[in-house]
């Protein structure tokens, strides 16, 4: 059995979105002054590769085929049913069939031979003989042809109906699929981001705990200073190992979805946050045109309309023209004696069926009413979606710049503090607190990337299209 494809739920807590999502790390030397919109060749390719191979769009094709194949099954009705029939009967016994020829001709007989004067018309027998033959064989071809039937006709078009919701069934897991592949690739990219942040800060704190140990040695800080040094330096080698630890579940999330080998290695493309330039109106319009759950319900209804008709059309009559053609007799003979020809037309109407009919009638009628208000209550949710999802991005956007500011100052304060440290005019604990400012600062800033591919991702999935 098949595992489910695993959705995002846009529910989910975002904090934890944002420490895994992708983002540029924002270590020195990487930031940049500008924002432009920029592609990404290697999670296109991903996602052609994920749309090719992933195990659960599989299945869902699959189910498509079949109901494609019963849609043909549903076609082939209106053909031509021929088959072959052969019957060949020995009896014993059984009822037999007087018939009193003697007794009806006989009295004629001698009233005959009387005016005659003569025994022209002899006396016969009463006759008696079996109603079942001792042998008899029936062989024929039989043909029904099917003219009107209300039946056999709502059965096409229902099978038609589920045929095109399982389509939309099918695009519907492909459009979750590559929502699916982004997130697991931004989180994949963003566990990476974050064991480069590890690493990163990891040489800051040894250089740290060195100049610590420099300045213990000529008598300008207390050995206190050292291990505060050496108790951060454990701390942030057990953050690495998480780090890598997120970075290795996310590349094998990333792989399963592309149904390949777990560890397979990843093309990593960091592209730069766009600003957003989206209106809700236009957004709404689009994601009410766009979006298949809309015309899953749609579907339903129409699929819903034809069963209702199929309830009425048992009251209509079946008509259907049956031509049989084959040998009978005693023996197996295939000749111009022992054949013959049967062509009818058959009148099927079942007349009455109690209430049942109306009932079901009915029942399609509410739920129709039914879906209907499904349907009105789904395009207020859409509506909803595309508001939050647009103020969300929007919101982090803002948390982009805001994140990237940060980290400058943040880098600059570090700075300022590491070179007085080295002179002797700040403390160890300056220190550390500057090196962990910045250390959260650039955290942040990843998060917030990645935060913004996600809710970016969201966003085209809720419009049903991409921006």
């Amino acid at each position: 059995m098949k595992r489910p494809l695993p959705i995002a739920s846009t529910t989910a807590p975002r904090h934890l979105l944002a420490v895994f999502l992708t983002g540029f790390l924002l270590l020195p030397g990487t930031a940049q002054d500008g924002f432009e919109p920029s592609g990404n060749p290697a999670l296109e390719r991903y996602i052609g590769l994920a749309l090719e191979s992933n195990l659960g769009l599989r299945q869902k094709q699959l189910d498509y085929a079949q109901d494609l194949a019963a849609l043909q099954e549903a076609r082939g009705l209106f053909f031509p049913d021929v088959s072959l029939h052969a019957r060949y009967t020995v009896a014993n016994g059984g009822r037999r069939i007087e018939f009193p020829v003697g007794d009806m001709l006989n009295p004629v007989y001698s009233t005959l031979n009387m005016l005659t004067s003569s025994t022209t018309f002899p006396q016969i027998e009463n006759e008696s003989f079996a109603f079942y033959r001792a042998r008899e064989h029936e062989t024929k071809l039989s043909l029904v042809q099917p003219i009107y039937s209300a039946e056999l006709i709502q059965n096409q078009k229902i099978r038609k109906e589920q045929l095109e919701l399982t389509r939309i069934g099918v695009e519907q897991y492909r459009r979750e699929l590559v929502r699916e592949v982004t997130l697991a690739y931004h989180a994949w990219a963003g566990a990476r981001q974050m064991l480069a942040l590890a690493d990163s800060t990891l040489a800051l704190v040894r250089e740290n705990l060195r100049v610590s140990r420099r300045l213990f040695e000529n008598d300008k800080v207390t050995v206190d200073a050292v291990y505060r040094s050496e108790t951060e330096l454990s701390r942030v080698l057990a953050q690495k190992a998480a780090a890598r630890t997120g970075v290795e579940s996310a590349r094998a999330y990333f792989n399963f979805l592309l149904n390949r080998e777990l560890q397979e290695d990843i093309e990593l493309v960091e592209p730069e946050p766009w600003q957003p330039r989206t209106d809700v109106d236009e957004a709404t319009a689009r994601a009410l045109a766009a979006r298949l759950e809309l015309d899953q319900l749609d579907g339903g209804i129409r699929l819903n309309d034809h069963v209702a008709k199929a309830y009425r059309g048992n009251n209509l009559p079946g008509l259907y023209g049956v031509v049989d053609y084959g040998f009978q007799g005693e023996e197996y003979r295939f000749t111009g004696e022992d054949d013959f020809v049967l062509a009818s037309l058959v009148l099927s109407w079942d007349l009455f069926q109690g209430s049942a009919n109306r009932n079901k009638v009915q029942q399609a009628r509410i739920e129709r009413d039914k879906l209907l208000n499904r349907k009105a209550e789904a395009e207020q949710q859409i509506r909803l979606q595309v508001i939050r999802q647009h103020h969300a991005l929007l919101a982090a956007w803002d948390a982009v710049q805001s994140t990237r500011m940060e980290v400058r100052s943040a880098r600059r304060a570090y700075e300022l503090i590491a070179r007085r440290f080295e002179e002797g005019q700040a403390s160890l604990l300056e220190l550390i607190d500057a090196r962990t400012a910045l250390t959260g600062a650039e955290s942040r800033a990843i998060g917030a990337r990645g935060e913004y591919f996600a809710t970016y991702a969201e966003y085209e999935y809720v419009i049903g299209s991409s921006l």
